[in-house]
């Protein structure tokens, strides 16, 4: 008989009849004998693979039941042994075991030809995914994923094989789909971007690359490897295997006596050999093809490499020394050197005389400046000279009938950056991209817009300023590019010239606009533009702007390259224009916020968020110049974006911009914007002066009714503050409001109050339950999240598996709506925490690490530090010492805010360094570190801290001998947090050396007296 486990369970005759086999856990049991095939299978190890760790009553009964129902199924023997069962067949009869053969004999193959074949025949066994039918059953989804991962290698053995052998075009749709099935597979990444480069595809290949590095950011928080870095870089240095671009004629393929008039180019051509493969399929398809796009873009060489590729005679017309209003009829006659037809008196007739017949290609290079003359001719000379092709470049269309239009668009990040690698290379011979300048060169292409005229000036300028250099002064990038080829154009010798030209090209109505534009950071929808740009008639001018290539459109919204906009600014400043559209920009942008508030507090919240994420830019442009001419307005504008970051996870985003500001307003607080002053100090992380003023103003007047987030904001910021009264005074205000957020916050607060203050386990869990209901009646995400998590720390206090699991994946959805990355990362962060508490150190490590690296995407101070903290004790738990220390080290050893969780966290690492010295022996060192985070903890307002703190003491007595203190301290822990965390595993071994030093009673005794301890009495532990 055959057996096949490569697929769903099945065995079949030897004349192809399957044999049909029970249900799941008889076929499990198939499955485990014929994973080994001819050896003996322990009955300890079949009973643990059918019924888990936790097999149920009479076992072993039940397991000779399952094999006398196989034997009865099977034409082969399934033979006892003292041991254990045995499937009596060969090996080879097994399709698992057969694969392995293939595979060992394919990997040790010398020629590409056979680990080809000999893999593909390997691969070729699987009829689907391993043990399909029976993955229920306990021992299943190890074996499968042990299967599933030799699959996907031994696919890329095969897949490397075919790339030896040349076979990339075929591999590539296959190579796609296996990326998408496994994407974070580095080696497929990289066989991908081998493949599509070496198919001619060389834009989708870096294309590739940019994915997977965003995959592998996103997913795993890592970097792309030194192997993939290598495969980008040989790609990036065109050192990867390529064929000949498609369609590209070499010198010497054309055809003898056919006249070129094409000048030879001087760099090679890099970046545009997808437009150049476009651009001659239309070339085939349309008579008149006109490529556009903004100065520097590339239009002309562009067009040059596209006409050389074209068999037909070919005559070049730069149009750029043609005088606006000249003859442009008269210049190609001139510049093609024709003289037929002297006797007509109209330059258009002798030249429709002269290519009427002839195959040819006529370029009409630069006709932004003479459009309607060159759009005028070319429909002249195209009805007239039916084997005439037009190819015209400019910064607008044409605008004739059958004009196809190719837009010469910025260029990708990965071209840019081959493209300044390629001009720095020549002149700084050596010059090439690696990991020590690759961030220097991004930030300059992007920068730059792409443009590759801005890039080959700026790579110009490494013959006297290093990458780094050159990369820091691009904040004056028309300044800085002043530079070019003497030989160019002077139009095309310097960024600003090219700019230039394109701005006395426009009317004057167009200028206006154009300067007015620049105010806007991120661009604008129509209405914004004619509010602020004060122009009725907006639609209009932006669609001829966008036709000569000074605004790009992208679907509802007009911007300026960063170049085009640093010079049209240039002229706002000049007309005198700055103040007056600067602040109607912030006016604009302040009551698109004002409108945006009370929906961002709802069930609406995505639509409202998703109307302001393309205004972000516009936003912090708004607040910035308000911070320095209209600090009234810059308060107004902080406190309503704060709630949009603090929505989306990016608060960490307000902390300079609220520093600036208290900077600028000094200690006087502008009347009638005191809740807007305490959001700024809150988020500004404040101290000093501003924290007494905020503090003073919370008291005297009630500003939550106005602005409820402020109570989220101060909380996380100071904390319950229960000695000065403050905490009892904004409960009591929140507790009158009628708005049912408000509502729910009021709960919240009660929740916090119960897990910080009151050792009421189940008060927290019905407040925060409470705040879930108000949330979800308003389809309020963060705030269910927000309850949703405290719900989940309790479950895990509590062991609640199923429970906890739940919950913290409702949270993460949430947040995962919201487009939170910071949340996602605190709720990461819980979720480890949990996993600690549950057990399971792998996934808490895995946890800490994607949360740590998405907080330091975003700049989330306290994220990064509870991430690293996290990993610090999953380090603990496991036995790292030394990585443990290290890790909470150097979180101590960075630069605190002072806020109510970094006191915390100070402690708590207090403590976790004491048990590492506890666990290293040092006794000394552990009473140390514990007396003195418990002496610290007296003071957090935190009781669930201050019981981990005397749970620490618990653990230093224990090094002492002193067990009725550890038993006394142990009950204060259970005291104070209103319970003992049911998955503390250190507080459990010095409980149980506790209890059989002291025996149950004296443990008992000690243990009840420390629960009954008033918080009074806890100083006098020390």
């Amino acid at each position: 008989m055959r057996f096949g486990i490569l697929g769903p369970v099945e065995a079949r005759r030897e004349d192809g009849a399957t044999v049909s086999v029970g249900g799941a856990r008889l076929r499990g049991l198939l499955a485990l004998l014929a994973l080994d095939a001819g050896r003996i299978v322990p009955t300890e190890r079949l009973i643990e693979g059918l019924y888990g760790e936790r097999p149920v009553t009479g076992e072993g009964n039940a397991l000779q039941s399952q094999i006398s129902r196989l034997r009865r199924s099977l034409d082969v023997p399934v033979e006892f042994h003292p041991a254990g069962y045995r499937l009596a067949v060969d090996g080879e009869e097994v399709d698992a075991h057969r694969f392995e053969r293939l595979v060992r004999e394919g990997r040790a193959a010398e020629s590409a030809a056979v680990r080809s074949e000999l893999l593909g025949q390997a691969l070729a066994l699987w009829r689907g995914p391993a043990l399909a039918d029976v993955r229920e059953v306990p021992f299943a989804p190890a074996q499968a994923a042990r299967l599933e991962e030799l699959r996907v290698d031994v696919t890329e053995d095969r897949v490397e094989a075919d790339l030896e052998l040349g076979r990339h075009r075929e591999l590539v749709t296959e190579l796609q789909r296996l990326v998408e099935a496994h994407p974070v597979r580095e080696r497929l990444r990289g066989q991908l971007v081998r493949a599509l480069y070496a198919s001619g595809r060389q834009a989708e290949a870096l294309t590739a690359f940019e994915d997977a590095r965003r995959t592998l950011a996103d997913e795993l928080g890592v970097d792309p490897s030194p192997e993939l870095r290598e495969i980008h870089l040989a790609a990036l240095r065109g050192e990867l295997y390529a064929p000949a671009a498609p369609g590209r004629t070499e010198p010497g393929d054309r055809t003898t006596g056919v006249r070129s008039a094409l000048p030879a180019q001087l760099t090679s051509f890099v970046g545009r050999q997808d437009d150049l493969a476009e651009v001659a399929r239309l070339l085939e398809r349309a008579r008149l093809v006109t490529l556009t796009g903004p100065g520097g873009a590339g239009k002309t060489r562009l067009a040059l490499e596209a006409a050389a590729a074209v068999k037909d005679e070919v005559g070049l017309v730069e149009l750029d020394g043609v005088a606006e209003g000249g003859d442009v009829a008269q210049a190609v006659l001139t510049k093609l050197g024709l003289r037929v037809g002297q006797d007509a008196p109209d330059p258009a007739d002798r030249l429709v005389a002269a290519l009427a017949g002839r195959r040819m290609l006529l370029v009409l290079d630069n006709c932004e400046h003479v459009v309607a003359a060159a759009a005028e001719l070319a429909h002249r000379l195209l009805s007239a000279c039916p084997d005439l092709r037009v190819l015209a470049t400019g910064r607008e269309a044409l605008g004739i009938t059958g004009e196809s239009i190719w837009p010469v668009t910025a260029l990708p990040d990965a071209l840019a950056e081959r493209l300044f690698e390629d001009r720095a290379a020549a002149v700084r011979p050596g010059f090439a991209l690696d990991e020590d300048n690759l961030a220097d060169v991004r930030r300059i292409c992007q920068a730059l817009d792409g443009l590759p005229l801005a890039i080959e000036l700026a790579a110009a300028r490494l013959r006297s300023l290093p990458v780094a250099e050159v990369a820091a002064r691009l904040e004056d990038g028309l300044g800085l590019l002043s530079r070019g080829s003497r030989t160019a154009q002077p139009r095309h010798r310097t960024l600003r010239a090219v700019v230039e030209w394109s701005w006395s090209l426009l009317d004057e109505e167009e200028q206006r606009l154009a300067r007015r534009l620049t105010v806007f950071a991120g661009g604008a929808g129509i209405e914004a533009v004619e509010r602020v740009c004060d122009t009725p008639d907006a639609l209009e001018l932006l669609a001829s702007l966008a036709d000569k290539s000074l605004v790009e459109i992208a679907g509802d919204r007009y911007r300026m390259l960063q170049t085009i906009r640093a010079f049209c600014a240039e002229r706002l400043e000049e007309a005198g224009e700055v103040g007056t559209y600067r602040r109607a920009h912030a006016n604009h942008h302040l009551a698109l916020l004002r409108e945006a508030a009370p929906h961002l507090m709802r069930a609406e919240q995505l639509e409202w968020a998703a109307r302001l994420d393309p205004e972000h830019d516009n936003l912090l442009a708004a607040l910035t110049w308000a911070i320095g001419d209209d600090r009234a307005m810059a308060l107004r504008i902080f406190a309503d974006l704060s709630t949009y970051w603090w929505l989306r996870g990016r608060r960490g985003l307000g902390m300079l911009p609220a520093r600036a500001l208290l900077a600028a307003l000094g200690t006087a607080v502008p009347e009638g914007l005191e809740a807007e002053y305490v959001i700024c100090v809150a988020s500004a992380a404040g101290s000093g002066a501003h924290l007494e003023n905020a503090k003073r103003l919370m008291r005297e007047m009630d500003l939550i009714s106005g602005h409820p987030q402020l109570t989220f904001f101060w909380g996380s910021f100071v904390g319950p503050s229960i000695d000065d009264g403050l905490l009892e005074l904004m409960m009591e205000r929140v507790k009158a409001s009628p708005d049912p957020w408000i509502s729910g916050l009021n709960h919240v607060g009660k929740g916090f109050l119960c897990y910080l203050m009151e050792s009421d386990v189940a008060g927290t869990e019905r407040e925060f339950s409470l705040a879930l209901d108000y949330f979800r009646s308003l389809g309020e995400r963060l705030g269910m999240a927000m309850a949703l998590s405290e719900l989940v720390r309790v479950a895990a206090w509590r062991g609640e598996r199923e429970r906890f699991s739940e919950l913290i994946e409702e949270a993460l959805r949430l947040v995962g709506e919201l487009g939170a990355q910071e949340d996602i990362a605190d709720l990461l962060c819980h979720r480890g925490e949990g996993e600690l508490l549950l057990g399971d150190l792998d996934r808490a490590r895995a946890d800490f690490e994607r949360a740590a690296e998405l907080a330091r995407r975003v700049g989330a101070l306290e994220g990064t530090t509870r991430a690293s903290c996290g990993l610090a004790e999953a380090a603990r738990l496991r036995g790292d010492l030394d990585e443990a220390r290290r890790r909470y080290e150097e979180v101590l050893a960075r630069e605190s805010s002072g806020s109510f969780g970094e006191s915390l966290n100070a402690v708590q690492i207090g403590i976790a360094l004491g048990w590492i010295a506890a666990a290293e022996g040092d006794v000394e060192e552990a009473v140390a570190r514990q007396e003195t985070a418990f002496a610290a903890a007296l003071h957090v307002q935190s009781l669930p801290v201050l019981a981990s703190a005397a749970e620490g003491l618990a653990g230093a007595a224990s090094l002492r001998g002193a067990h009725d203190e550890v038993a006394l301290l142990l009950g204060v822990g259970k005291g104070l947090r209103g319970m003992t965390l049911t998955g503390d595993r250190d507080v459990r071994r010095v409980a149980e050396l506790a209890r059989a030093a002291l025996g149950e009673r004296r443990f008992a005794e000690a243990y009840a007296r420390g629960a009954a301890m008033s918080r009074e009495e806890l100083a006098g532990l020390l």
